[in-house]
């Protein structure tokens, strides 16, 4: 066998996860994906193992639910065949390895670096003189976005090649943020410093990433939550859902002048956080989530403030979504404008809203479910025409599906549990990989400890990771005006990419 299976949350000893020569890891993994849109990367990273890599890569498959994970070791000095080269999906996993460790690819089209961390291997390669791509010709001109924006958004850069006002292309330039976030969670030893560190993550996806922490965690541990636990995740994480959603379509309508909707839908966002303040004491849900703990439990008294306020923001939410999508003016905007076809986000590896706006049905929820959503029977909501129509489209329905399955829910609130966590040791030597769905797509974080159960790897990867070449194509032959409105309706994250 040269590669094991595993399932979301599952947590194996290392040994257990074979090693093979490159060529033989080379085919596997590119093999998977030949000619399988139901199989999809969910990460691929190496590690320091003595003097070698150690490169890990995991494969899901959507339809058994499965986990496919192999290793490989390799130099730092070795030049090896890419798996971009045979498959795009792989490209920008490949770029960190080889801004990390230095490792050559013979082959790879766009070897650039990522994220331009401190302790990059080539620390020669600055983010000052970052390769742009280039079109020599006197009728096309380059614009510069960037990095410094002029709301309170983080730093990225993006360079539009324009034939007057079209856009040919696009590079977005990352790797302004350097907080080290994976390093921090070796460094820390608290488990409270660690939950502090996931929830920090990304910003507006707090619930997501503190989530897939908490189940790695408890994984890692052996420790089974009582269902109460899972309850909160499951609320938590619909109720991330609509806030963004909400003020997504906000931003999306102040993109193209439409003041009403933006008024109306940001007035909507506000009850919605304002009860995760008045559930857990913060507007972002942090400090909510904690491993094997319920510091705010969700209590009966909580469903039925929380039914009033849906039973508010319903109407309103349904009633300007009526008035949206039935003006010719914005759908003049949002039809057409930002195509990203099925057979561009299966070839580079889109994940969540902007896999399911292209009919790449990509959704954790259902195709590797955790807390509840084994029990609400999750059906994702997909799309096909691939613009932003497609995009807000989503979020509306989505908004609509959470409402009713938070309704669901709160109609049994499970009793909370009086034992609190005994925790034991994390597992020695032990690989483990947690998947969530957040609002903006597939959260992963893995994990890899030692011969005395410390962490020797902690590894983020966020939707966005994958998602923010999307955006680039997304924009090709549009006009450079509807860049904002392309930009909004995926929503990508700055931070959750530079971690």
């Amino acid at each position: 066998m040269i590669y094991t299976t595993i399932v979301n949350n599952q947590t194996i000893p290392v040994a257990d996860i074979p090693e093979v020569s490159y060529k033989e890891f080379f085919g596997l993994n590119t093999g998977f994906l030949t000619n399988s849109p139901e199989r999809h990367c969910v990460n691929y990273f190496g590690y320091p193992a003595g003097k070698q890599i150690k490169l890990i890569c995991c494969i899901a498959d959507d339809h058994t639910h499965e986990i496919a994970v192999s290793s490989c070791r390799v130099t730092a000095s070795d030049s090896l065949d890419s798996f971009t080269a045979s498959n795009f999906s792989f490209e920008k996993f490949e770029r960190e390895i080889h801004e990390n460790f230095g490792i050559g690819y013979n082959d790879h089209p766009w070897l650039k670096p990522v994220r331009y961390a401190h302790n990059r291997a080539d620390q020669t390669k600055t983010i000052a003189n970052y390769p742009f791509f280039a079109i020599e010709s006197d009728e096309l001109h380059e614009v510069g976005v960037g990095p410094i924006h002029a709301g309170i958004i983080e730093p990225g850069h993006f360079r539009f090649i324009c034939n007057g006002e079209q856009i040919l292309h696009l590079e977005i330039q990352l790797g302004y943020q350097h907080r080290g976030i994976e390093q921090q969670f070796l460094e820390k030893k608290k488990l409270l410093q660690r939950a502090t560190i996931a929830e920090s993550i990304a910003g507006d996806t707090v619930v997501g990433h503190t989530t897939a922490f908490s189940h790695l965690w408890e994984s890692l541990c052996g420790y089974q939550v009582s269902r109460d636990i899972e309850f909160s995740r499951t609320i938590a994480l619909e109720l991330e859902r609509m806030a963004v959603h909400t003020g997504d379509l906000s931003a999306v309508c102040t993109d193209i002048a439409y003041q009403l909707g933006s008024s109306v839908f940001g007035r909507l966002r506000t009850p919605i956080i304002n009860f995760m303040q008045e559930w857990g004491g913060n507007r972002l849900s942090k400090g909510l989530i904690r491993p094997a703990s319920n510091p705010s439990p969700f209590t009966p008294e909580l469903a039925h403030r929380l039914a009033e306020i849906l039973d508010i923001f319903e109407p309103d939410f349904l009633e300007m979504n009526e008035q949206l999508f039935s003006l010719p003016s914005t759908l003049s905007r949002f039809e057409r404008t930002g195509v990203v076809s099925h057979d561009d986000v299966l070839s580079i590896g889109t994940v969540g809203m902007a896999a399911r706006m292209s009919g790449l049905n990509r959704d954790i929820r259902s195709s590797h479910p955790f807390s509840l959503y084994p029990e609400l029977n999750h059906e994702p909501i997909i799309k096909h025409h691939g613009d932003v129509y497609s995009r807000v489209q989503i979020r509306k329905a989505e908004v609509k599906q959470s409402m009713q399955y938070i309704r669901n829910l709160i109609q049994n609130v499970p009793k909370i549990s009086e034992n609190g966590p005994v925790f034991k040791s994390p597992k020695h030597n032990s690989f483990t990989l947690s998947l969530v769905e957040g609002w903006r797509g597939e959260i992963c974080h893995c994990a890899i400890t030692d011969e005395k159960g410390e962490l020797i790897l902690y590894k983020v990867k966020d939707p966005s990771f994958h998602n923010w070449l999307a955006l680039a194509l997304s924009v090709r032959n549009n006009e450079i005006s509807d860049f904002p409105i392309c930009n909004k309706s995926f929503n990508l994250s700055y931070s959750g990419h530079d971690l």
